[in-house]
């Protein structure tokens, strides 16, 4: 993205000027079209000008997701009361950490230039993401920006509290198994090693359990280091191997066939594309830019094609309802409401409504499944310790059992 310093006339005639970013110049000026005005001159903004200058050092800060949905929250609600600018000024006296506030004051900064909300938090590179912008720009469009942005930090919250649900959920049953695999491997490495040392002056066959674990504990004392590197190695190499766009390509594809991950993976994107659709039709801008912003911010490869082949669709002038069926990989309760919504003329309250069951149905399908998980992980890995201590027991009795006999 390239930054522009303009000059311009709005729809009463009035010379404006300001900065914003965009791709190119033809994207600069289908920017100031969208907004009302005529370009009169659009030159590339100068560096260490106004227009691509990080105001304030914000430049490469990330807002954690805690940290952009309160900032969000609060700055829809100062503004109600407030102008924009002292709404910035307010929240950036009171954040806490240096590089929040950096980011708040490089925002202020930009507003007090003159530019709009959405543009001064492009200029701070990757602390507001591309969809979060999108949004903004969207509500100063349309003269929404205060529900707009009570709709994002809905989103937000909500997506803080799924996150924060499945963290609590998973500690336990993470720490469990880690405790479990720590006892097993001392039992494999220390005390089975112990138990066959008296059995060997003993000259007897052994079950054909007791040398498998035998086996297997003597592989983990002598070649544990080389499993070790394997393992490191086959993950460095799965890592390697998602950088490269078609193998990566492959493997979200294969993930999206799992039973579980990929029914989880369609439901979660399925909602939060009709929740951003949803808030971009209630602000008045047109499905496809939807689409297309929805696209970049998608990790899923195959998720994303089908996202842009969906806005390609859309663009040649096809439904969305028709479009999300042929990429086949929604659900189809979104797909059902949707086309619900396109015939009735209620696509926005419709895709709303998908969105709000297909979060409800993720996040209790979640809870169940990692309900089920801390079960689950006692009873394999109480079996684990079972078998190796029926393993060190078989010879034992059948030692007592030559003896009686």
């Amino acid at each position: 993205m390239a930054g522009f310093d303009y000059v311009a006339v709005d729809a009463v005639g009035r010379t404006v000027s300001g900065a914003l970013t965009a791709a190119d110049e033809t994207a600069a000026r289908g920017q100031l079209s969208r907004r009302g005005l005529m370009a009169l001159e659009l030159t590339p903004a100068r560096v260490g000008s106004r227009g691509e200058r990080p105001l304030q050092g914000g430049a490469g800060v990330r807002l954690g997701a805690k940290t952009l949905a309160l900032t969000t929250r609060q700055l829809a609600t100062l503004i109600s009361v407030s102008p924009v600018e002292e709404a910035l000024r307010t929240l950036a006296l009171q954040a806490d950490r240096p590089a929040v506030r950096r980011v708040l004051e490089g925002v202020h900064a930009g507003v007090m230039e003159g530019r709009r909300l959405s543009d001064a938090m492009s200029v701070q590179g990757r602390a507001f993401p591309p969809l979060y912008r999108a949004m903004v720009s969207a509500g100063e469009q349309s003269g929404a920006l205060q529900p707009i942005l009570e709709r994002l930090a809905d989103g937000l919250e909500r997506d803080q509290q799924v996150r924060g649900k499945v963290i609590t959920a998973i500690v336990y049953p993470a720490v469990l198994a880690v405790v479990a695999l720590g006892v097993i491997a001392v039992l494999m490495t220390f005390v089975v090693p112990k138990v066959v040392d008296q059995f060997e002056s003993m000259n007897q066959t052994l079950p054909l359990l007791t040398r498998m674990v035998i086996g297997l504990s003597t592989l983990m004392r002598h070649w544990g280091w080389l499993l070790i590197l394997i393992l490191a190695a086959l993950i460095g190499g799965g890592v390697a191997a998602r950088r490269h766009p078609a193998t990566r390509l492959r493997m979200d594809e294969a993930m999206l066939r799992l039973p579980v991950v990929g029914r989880l993976t369609r439901d979660l994107h399925g909602a939060r594309m009709a929740r951003t659709l949803s808030t971009m039709i209630q602000a008045g801008l047109p499905v496809l830019e939807g689409l297309t912003i929805t696209a970049r911010t998608v990790s899923n490869r195959a998720l994303r094609r089908a996202t842009e082949t969906m806005a390609e669709a859309v663009r040649e002038g096809g439904g969305l309802s028709a479009a999300m069926r042929r990429a086949g990989v929604f659900p189809p309760l979104l797909v059902y409401m949707t086309a619900s919504g396109e015939s009735s003329g209620r696509l926005e309250p419709m895709l709303e409504r998908a969105a709000d069951y297909l979060e409800r149905e993720f996040a209790t399908f979640t809870a169940v499944m990692l309900s089920l998980l801390e079960p689950a992980i006692i009873v394999v890995m109480g079996g684990v310790v079972a078998l190796i201590v029926l393993s060190i027991l078989l010879p034992i009795l059948q030692i007592n059992t030559l003896a009686m006999g």
